[in-house]
């Protein structure tokens, strides 16, 4: 346990004085005597003014001196000194005893985190109160009389009463209650009861019983991170249960003392289980976590432990971070959180690999798939090195200087533990972190080093190996651009992962795009299999280098290219492969962009495309890259409407590339697109299957999934045998925690309109639309909604509330702008992202329409004020292309004037863009 409390007594003693206070009680008891009910809630009054006086003067000391740990030790003061004016107004004014028996002894405990001695100022109160024996009426009286106060301040208190021998029987069968006894301390009553509990604990429940309790605390720590969510690069971390967070350090601890019997941190480093650059990395990640732990509870007002991103600006300035060029103050500030929660990774490390040596641990390997098939061995020379050795299935350092002796062994680790599938001993990569500064110039240029890089690189486990060797530094130490890139987060809802993190796990996408096998990946799987050889390493080098330029002022793509240019002859790439990794890095987000937002029918999208890919084999480079872009942004991103939109854009632009335009082409895939419905589909006689494919255009079945217009059909059919005018499918689409809403209704000018109105007005805010229109005059469209509700019958009472409300409008019963204000008046406080809008209106894309392409903070109800905006500028739009990518919304209106001509004049294209922009910038909706 850290002894911090006497630390923080002389700061906490000038803002919460004792004396005075229980002087201050002492004259209310004389004031209530024979009134215990008057006096009680006297005293309550009196300590909730005091508490709230002394955490505001805590808050303003550290906003001023943002030193979180000493923060939460004042705090921990304040209630240690509460509790004991409590106790003393019990056992002298309440329940006074002259003659105490045996039995009328009580010793008031601190467990838990409050045990620590470092209290958050939303956290609870967990306290024990131990007696002698079994539990007797003077002790409840005064353990109730403490409690009720407490509550009465509007504390949590977590609360327990036990006798010495309970506690010690129940810390035997209960790994929570163990614990608990774990962090007690002292705060007061009976001194020598608390001595002899933690005499006894020590003597009948730790010892012999180390191992036991390591396991259930990594146990408990991996749960907890399951729960919190795997990476810590997570970037709305839990300050407290996330990976790298507080409660990694508390296990850390809770293990060290268990283990090495420690009583305060300082301890570690005598008992040799930290060096003293260490242990001080240990204090400076706790001191961190704790400064944004205590003004993350401040400035909410409650327990809150997620660092949500209305949070992260608000730390970033409280803890003093500013803006520098291409990074904001709170991107600043998440990297240093990410740089920290790495950090407390390593040092978990550090203390298993010290457990590891005490005691054997089922043997590890570098991929569990062939755990089972790997004999037992203990400690043997690695193959092709006599620089390393395997010591328990992992590899280890034959001599402390073989990094020293040949830099080359910095990498050359990392190559041959995942060539022989080993895991990595903790001792290896801790020297492997101290030997950095031998990553240096010449190492970068060595000619071996290089290969053995882009073997780890295109081999299997290349994933889980590229992540050792960026937790250890060597992989942005190695490429220096690399570097400058991990812990970087992005302050946007659409990357779930710090940049780095991106680009280690699409490496892992894209080894699985080549292994095959995935119904995920099958257009890009095959074209892995179709690729030249030779570019399978350029493919990879790009995967890993695609996003390597972020935070600079410069587009990445652009900067990521010239990055690319001066890296890859080093790695051994001719001059061809660098400039074709260089394309591939400026153009890898050109291909999602035209797929999810331009119109895949209209034969300039397809020329224009073909014009910038340029050849079927950069175009299957490129297919390769962005789905496993789009799949490594996080869960749910990519989905099989992505997949269905990637592989209409490929099949179409593939006949320009290879001569020309080809109708004959494009008539045999929707030949085979529609043979594929016919066979899966055999529910309905032919002849209406027939008049049934006749109804949608070729775009519809190009562009859709098969699985969708199965969906569909099955829902046109028995919406029309029931005689609906409009109609609506729910459905629920869990990766993405989205609700789809499948509208089937009469085509209006004002459809789209309407819908986008309808949602708007049931505060659903959409992110995808996918809108078809009928040979027979029917529209079907498809819009995927954010999820409000967590139960699926919640969500479809909303969306049938949605239906309703489409059709009252359809009907003339209701009119949408005024319902839409209404919403709007009633919209919460503003989201704390800032998105540049853009509006663009030109005629390059497409010969039959003008393109308006709008970008900008996405809102609930923006797509309705966009349509009606449009449609007020006496605008058709022909199509309309809907996405969202996190807060930021883009969408494509192909339009023409009222008379179907493209507007041409430039006066009128900046009108358009004048409203538009407007819009974006106003935060009222369109009436």
């Amino acid at each position: 346990m850290d002894s911090v409390v006497t630390q923080a007594r002389s700061v906490a003693d000038e803002r919460f004085d004792s004396a005075r206070i229980a002087a201050a009680v002492d004259a209310l008891a004389a004031e209530h005597a024979g009134r215990e009910d008057v006096f009680r809630a006297s005293v309550a009054k009196l300590l909730k003014a005091e508490l709230v006086e002394a955490r505001a003067t805590a808050q303003a000391v550290l906003l001023k001196d943002r030193h979180g740990r000493r923060c939460a030790e004042g705090l921990c003061f304040v209630q240690d000194e509460i509790i004991r004016i409590l106790f003393e107004a019990a056992t002298r004014h309440l329940y006074h005893s002259p003659i105490p028996s045996g039995a009328e002894r009580m010793a008031v405990v601190a467990t838990g985190g409050y045990g620590r001695g470092l209290m958050a100022p939303e956290s609870d109160i967990d306290l024990l109160f131990i007696l002698p024996y079994k539990q007797t009426a003077w002790g409840e009286q005064v353990a109730e009389a403490i409690l009720y106060c407490l509550w009465d301040m509007g504390l949590k208190v977590g609360h327990a009463t036990r006798s010495v021998d309970e506690s010690i029987r129940q810390a035997r069968g209960d790994m929570t209650i163990r614990t608990a006894i774990l962090e007690t301390r002292f705060l007061t009553g009976d001194k020598p009861l608390y001595d002899e509990l933690v005499t006894r604990f020590d003597k009948e429940v730790v010892q012999g019983n180390a191992t036991e309790f390591v396991t259930a605390k990594l146990a408990e720590r991996e749960e907890r991170h399951r729960r919190a969510g795997q990476s810590r690069y997570l970037v709305e971390p839990n300050v407290k249960d996330g990976k790298g967070g507080l409660r990694d350090l508390h296990t850390l601890f809770w293990i060290a003392k268990y283990v090495y019997r420690v009583r305060d941190t300082e301890e570690l480093l005598e008992r040799g289980v930290f060096d003293a650059q260490e242990y001080r990395t240990f204090r400076r990640c706790a001191d961190f976590l704790w400064s944004v732990r205590c003004n993350l509870h401040f400035l909410t007002g409650r327990a809150e432990e997620r660092l949500s991103f209305d949070m992260q600006r608000e730390i970033a300035v409280r803890l003093g971070y500013t803006s520098h060029p291409g990074m904001q103050d709170v991107e600043r500030f998440m990297k240093h959180y990410f740089l920290i929660a790495k950090e407390v990774g390593d040092l978990t490390a550090i203390l298993c690999a010290k457990l590891e040596d005490e005691q054997a641990k089922p043997i590890p390997v570098l991929s569990r798939m062939v755990a089972r098939f790997r004999p037992s061995t203990v400690r043997r020379r690695v193959p092709e090195s006599d620089d390393f050795i395997i010591d328990n299935n992992r590899i280890n350092l034959a001599a402390p200087d073989v990094f020293k002796h040949d830099p080359v062994n910095m990498i050359r680790i990392f190559r041959l533990a995942q060539k022989n599938n080993l895991a990595f001993h903790p001792d290896a990569m801790r020297t492997v972190t101290r030997s950095l500064k031998l990553v240096n110039t010449e190492l970068r240029g060595d000619a071996e080093a290089n290969r053995l890089f882009m073997e780890i690189l295109t081999s299997n486990d290349a994933e889980i190996v590229l992540r050792r060797m960026n937790e250890t530094g060597v992989l942005g130490h190695f490429i220096r651009a690399f570097g400058k890139i991990v812990s970087m987060m992005q302050f946007n809802m659409y990357h779930h992962y710090t940049v780095d993190e991106h680009l280690i796990r699409c490496i892992g996408f894209l080894q699985e795009i080549e292994r095959g096998g995935s119904d995920e990946f099958i257009v890009a799987s095959d074209l892995m299999r179709k690729i030249r050889p030779e570019h399978r390493a350029v493919l990879y080098i790009a995967t890993l280098l695609h996003d390597i330029a972020k935070g600079r002022l410069e587009d990445h793509s652009i900067a990521g290219a010239k990055v690319a240019r001066r890296l890859c002859p080093r790695l051994g790439f001719s001059a061809a492969d660098t400039e074709l990794v260089a394309w591939l890095i400026e153009e890898h987000l050109t291909m999602s962009t035209v797929a999810q937002s331009r119109d895949l029918t209209d034969r300039k999208t397809i020329e224009n495309f073909a014009a910038v890919v340029q050849s079927v084999e950069q175009m299957k480079l490129l297919t390769i890259l962005t789905t496993a872009d789009i799949r490594g942004v996080g869960p749910g991103v990519w989905n099989g409407w992505k997949a269905q939109l990637l592989r209409t854009l490929y099949y179409e632009t593939e006949p320009v590339l290879t001569g020309g335009f080809s109708e004959v082409d494009r008539a045999r895939r929707l030949a085979i697109a529609q043979g594929e419905f016919r066979s899966a589909f055999t529910e309905w006689p032919e002849q209406e299957l027939n008049a049934y494919i006749a109804r949608h255009y070729p775009a519809y079945w190009l562009k859709v999934e098969l699985a969708r217009k199965i969906r569909h059909a099955r829902f046109m059919r028995s919406s029309e045998q029931a005689g609906h005018k409009l109609a609506i499918n729910v459905g629920f689409d869990e990766g993405r925690g989205v609700t789809e809403l499948t509208i089937l209704a009469m085509d209006h000018p004002w459809l789209l309109s309407i819908i986008a109105g309808a949602c708007a007005s049931a505060g659903a805010n959409i992110v995808d639309a996918q809108i078809y229109t009928t040979t027979d005059g029917r529209a079907l469209d498809t819009i995927a909604i954010t999820r409000e509700y967590d139960r699926d019958e919640d969500e479809g009472r909303r969306a049938t509330r949605i239906g309703e409300m489409i059709e009252d409008v359809l009907e003339g019963k209701l009119r949408l702008p005024e319902v839409v204000a209404r919403r709007a008046a009633s919209r919460g406080k503003a989201r704390p992202f800032v998105v540049e809008p853009e509006v663009t209106v030109n005629n390059q894309w497409s010969d039959r329409y003008t393109v308006i392409e709008v970008s900008g903070l996405d809102r609930p109800g923006l797509l309705y004020e966009l349509t009606t905006a449009i449609s007020k500028l006496n605008l058709n739009i022909a199509s309309a292309h809907v996405a969202t990518f996190g807060e930021r919304a883009r969408d494509v209106f192909y339009v023409t004037d009222l008379l179907g001509a493209q507007i041409s004049a430039p006066t009128r294209q900046a009108a358009i863009r004048s409203a538009l922009l407007h819009l974006l910038a106003s935060e009222k909706v369109a009436a």
